[in-house]
């Protein structure tokens, strides 16, 4: 393999020191610097162009992404993209960003980036617990972790909240937005079913009281066939009896108390389990 191809594997940055226990003479190095090939960051730094800003950042500070910094490099959700980075640095760190020192597992060797069980610790103690129960949620999704094993990390009194977080995982959802419906609407103490498969209608993302219906839409839901097949499933479910509301990540992200006055409007009166 050589230097390029290493690179691109590592993340497209990476400290010399790594290199050259790689095997990579520091000849070779310095000549493919001198050729442009890479760019020297600082002393004892290298990347070629176009390195993502975040994994400089972290290899820069002796460090690898962790906590809500690493999703994108983990391909899990995240709700959010952080102001500042979330890294574990075993010896030392750089100023503002915020440090985790506890690991259980390697990391993403030679990629600069956590392993997937300390990610998702560092969330469950760091994170507001919507944050870490989208990260949660789409690892458990797609098979990574199970809740037991990361409830068995959590120990103690000091970790009471995020093994609290953890009961808010179900594995049900099938995007960030629908975990933040789900405990929007949990929070409200309303009744609701997830993923629900009903005759003649089909699965729904949500089922509220018994009878309220509310969909949520990614941007497929823009396409025309997709709003005929909606406009098809809202009709077949106001046959049925059911109500239908529908939002999309604008209204769940950014206005959800508007959502929840809406339902409330709908579900007043009518409270049917």
């Amino acid at each position: 393999m050589d230097l390029t191809t290493y690179l691109k594997c590592a993340g497209s940055v990476a400290r010399t020191g790594t290199l050259l226990q790689a095997g990579f003479a520091e000849r070779s190095i310095r000549s493919s610097i001198a050729a442009g090939e890479l760019l020297r960051l600082r002393h004892g730094v290298v990347a070629l162009q176009g390195a993502a800003p975040d994994l400089m950042g972290a290899v820069m500070a002796n460090g690898v992404l962790s906590c809500v910094s690493a999703t994108a490099h983990l391909g899990i959700w995240r709700l959010h993209e952080p102001s500042q980075l979330h890294l574990f640095c075993r010896h030392g760190s750089a100023r503002g960003v915020v440090n985790h020192r506890n690991t259980v597992v390697p990391p993403e060797f030679p990629r600069p980036v956590a392993g997937l069980t300390d990610a998702l610790l560092h969330a469950l103690r760091c994170r507001p617990p919507l944050e870490s129960v989208i990260m949660v949620e789409s690892a458990l999704l797609q098979g990574r972790t199970t809740l037991d094993y990361l409830r068995g990390h959590l120990p103690g009194n000091r970790n009471g909240a995020a093994r609290a977080a953890l009961e808010l995982v179900d594995g049900s959802a099938g995007s960030a937005i629908e975990v933040v419906a789900r405990l929007l609407f949990r929070s409200e103490g309303i009744f609701t079913q997830t993923q629900v498969d009903l005759p003649g209608i089909g699965i729904v993302d949500f089922l509220l009281e018994g009878f309220l219906i509310v969909e949520i839409d990614g941007s497929s839901h823009l396409e025309a066939r997709q709003v005929t097949k909606d406009r098809g499933r809202n009709n077949a479910s106001t046959l049925a009896g059911y109500t239908v509301l529908r939002y999309g990540y604008q209204d769940v992200v950014f206005n959800p108390q508007k959502i929840v006055a809406e339902v409330w409007q709908v579900l007043r009166g009518r409270v049917v389990r």
